[in-house]
């Protein structure tokens, strides 16, 4: 890291996740996930503290939907973190947005962290960035994978089409550590050429990078479904 760079963490929480949405206080709409409340608090605000707990990273920036009513009180008291309703249609697009806002150098380092992953312990956070600031590319959290994958085949009802060797295979977490110049590169690339991005390695892998595969952890998985937040609790009452 150059004396100037900065480490600048962006945490996308613009979209609804409806799979584990929850009733709003008012009942008037569901909750996005990202503040249905875990442990006692936000899911949102774990993710975000979980940054914070390492001392390089300069400020968090949480990108939410315009007219989001809910961050701000998510995140009371938190410091070095603003909230941008920045949010666009895609994950891509509001990071796009996002690293537009912060004003980020080309040089500065970004870690782009999921809203639903609060499980983030800080000796991993720690063990990716240390990686990643030497590394000429950048790269990610992950975790080999373990279980036997079965493609699909049939779909009424769902068959098995083929089992997939899974020696080789990672299973992308983030944060995700990128230069802001090249991450904004990647994803201008993919957006021009209409590529699917599910996650800022993907859009830097379409420009014929390789990111580097960081270890990470069982307690950083992404809550997805409603019985997700029972699971992620208990990782947390161990904290």
């Amino acid at each position: 890291m150059t004396p100037s760079s900065r480490l600048i963490a962006i945490v996308p929480a613009a979209g609804v996740g409806s799979r584990a949405a929850g009733p709003s206080p008012d009942g008037s709409a569901p909750l996005p996930k990202q503040y249905r409340k875990i442990a006692g608090q936000p899911m949102l605000r774990h993710a975000v503290r979980a940054l914070l707990a390492e001392e390089r990273i300069d400020r968090v920036v949480v990108a939410v939907a315009p007219g989001d009513r809910e961050a701000e009180s998510a995140l009371d008291g938190l410091a070095r973190v603003a909230c941008l309703p920045c949010g666009g249609a895609t994950r891509a697009q509001t990071v796009t947005n996002a690293l537009a806002r912060c004003e980020a150098q080309a040089d500065d380092w970004i870690l782009v962290h999921d809203a639903a992953r609060p499980g983030l312990p800080a000796i991993t956070l720690r063990a990716l960035i240390d990686a990643c600031l030497h590394d000429e590319v950048g790269g990610l959290l992950a975790l080999p994978v373990a279980d036997t994958i079965k493609a699909q085949g049939g779909a009424d009802p769902p068959r098995v089409g083929r089992t997939v060797a899974r020696d080789g295979l990672w299973q992308a977490q983030t944060p995700q550590m990128f230069r802001a110049g090249l991450l904004r590169k990647a994803l201008a690339h993919a957006e021009i050429r209409q590529l699917p991005v599910t996650d800022e390695a993907s859009a830097v892998e379409a420009l014929g990078l390789a990111p580097c595969l960081v270890p990470g952890t069982l307690s950083n998985f992404k809550v997805t479904w409603p019985e997700d937040f029972a699971l992620m609790e208990k990782f947390l009452d161990r904290t």
